[in-house]
């Protein structure tokens, strides 16, 4: 059926405006009903976050989202347009989508008195809906709420008509979401601004005899640490949002590794480039990545009050499987695979992204990184054998086995002399990782790495080349 273009239209349909609030209730409770997910984007946040979110939904509040950069907090707050209705009726031509019923601006209650039911409406969708601003200490208080247009004025208005009011960011977003991200940075003369628009629901603008109530909900994101090193968030406006949401990251790396998969650009396809060439990703190489995010997670040579963002897995993630792909690109090399002697792509794609806390001797950050990758090596190594299935690997090396690897090294040239060391191809079994050339040269990598680090094998570098032996 056509949507009704007319107020009167509008009427005879038996169309029901709801405030904002209560529309997204409506549509949070229908999705709960069907077993919906609510943020399909959003990974680890089930039994922490999620229940949150929809508890202030349900109970109206306006939210604030409180944690370390790289926690999903704006894709959260994104993922609310989600819970509007796809479309709802607007006077037409009004700048802050006027409820046809009731309009709140002068324009609109002027033009229904006029035409009464043949007032012409439009629809607006729920991405007209929703309003952003990232909070720097430029923002004023005319980009938010609004101020005199001198185009207007110069068409024969006066000052005092409240039709030459420009209207700001917030009040544009009329009957929809408006968010403002990283809120300590906004200045504390704006943030009073606000007080108004969250408690009584109305608007201010300079000096005019006006009130907008606006139908609105505000929700704001913030980093705890900006609290005190950029800024903060004054009480009254702490004390207007009704919902404190804390948010943080994986509680494991299984998580993490989820996040990668879903974050990594090469997983959205690139086209013709994606198909030229395959990739294979070793297991065992995702759970290193992603463990050097959770070994960062845990360093006292690391700022833990900036955070270590899962940003860092993803980036890391992706860096690897660039320096693999180039191999594959020179070396005409059908599908390949990241090795460990490929993990050096990793210092450049987290160095800058991780804070040092710099307590006693200063380190340099490429060397931490490098500390970090051996250790989630280590760890993952520990994870998928035990000491008792390296002793026949150990007792080829001791008689005199020597491997040599190099990240430009075909695979092809790894499996001739893997082959000739009795015991790796149970290992490369066990670890998964004989699924083709490219995934097997992973595999030794990987195991000869494990057993350097456990000190079970030298490692020395001859003419470009990694040389493994006893």
């Amino acid at each position: 059926m056509k949507s009704p273009q007319t107020l009167g239209a509008l009427r005879k349909s038996g169309y029901r405006v709801l405030p904002v609030k209560e529309e997204m209730r409506k549509n949070l409770i229908e999705k709960i009903r069907r077993g919906d997910v609510l943020f399909p984007e959003v990974i680890g946040y089930d039994e922490s976050v999620i229940p949150l979110v929809e508890n202030a939904v349900l109970a109206g509040h306006n939210m604030i989202f409180l944690g370390e950069r790289g926690q999903a907090k704006s894709r959260i707050i994104r993922c609310l347009v989600n819970l509007l209705d796809e479309k709802v009726p607007a006077v037409e031509g009004c700048e802050i989508h006027c409820n046809p019923y009731r309009g709140i601006c002068r324009h609109c209650r002027e033009k229904s008195a006029e035409m009464g039911d043949r007032l012409p409406i439009v629809w607006v969708g729920r991405d007209e809906r929703y309003g952003e601003k990232l909070a720097t200490p430029d923002v004023t208080i005319p980009d938010l709420f609004g101020e005199v247009d001198p185009i207007k004025v110069s068409e024969g208005r006066y000052l005092s008509d409240e039709l030459t009011i420009h209207f700001g960011l917030i009040p544009r977003t009329n009957r929809g979401i408006f968010a403002i991200n990283e809120l300590p940075d906004l200045g504390e003369k704006i943030q009073v601004g606000l007080f108004n628009v969250m408690e009584e629901g109305d608007l201010q603008i300079r000096g005019y005899r006006i009130r907008l109530p606006l139908d609105i909900v505000l929700v704001a994101s913030a980093n705890p640490e900006d609290y005190t090193s950029r800024g903060r968030i004054i009480t009254p406006l702490k004390d207007r949002f009704q919902a404190q949401i804390r948010t943080h990251y994986p509680v494991s790396p299984e998580i993490e590794i989820e996040i990668m998969d879903q974050e990594c650009l090469r997983t959205r396809q690139w086209g013709q480039f994606a198909r030229d060439y395959e990739y294979r990703m070793p297991k065992f190489m995702k759970e290193i990545v992603a463990e050097i995010t959770f070994q960062a997670r845990s360093s006292p040579k690391i700022s833990q009050r900036s955070g270590v963002s899962v940003r860092v897995s993803v980036a890391n993630y992706e860096s690897l499987l660039a320096f693999a792909e180039k191999r594959a690109i020179t070396g005409g090399e059908n599908p390949f695979a990241p090795r460990i002697s490929d993990l050096e792509a990793v210092v450049a794609s987290t160095e800058g992204k991780i804070e040092l806390e710099y307590a006693g001797e200063e380190v340099r950050e490429s060397d931490l990184v490098r500390e970090l990758v051996k250790r989630a090596v280590q760890k993952v190594f520990h994870a998928y054998l035990e000491p008792a299935a390296l002793g026949g690997i150990i007792e080829a090396f001791n008689q005199g086995a020597v491997m040599e690897v190099a990240s430009d090294m075909p695979s092809g040239e790894y499996l001739p002399l893997a082959d000739k060391i009795e015991g790796m191809d149970p290992l490369l079994k066990k670890i998964e990782a004989d699924e083709c050339p490219a995934t097997r040269a992973a595999g030794v990598e990987f195991i000869l790495e494990g057993l350097h680090l456990d000190r079970k094998l030298n490692k020395s570098v001859r003419s470009g080349k990694v040389v493994y032996q006893r």
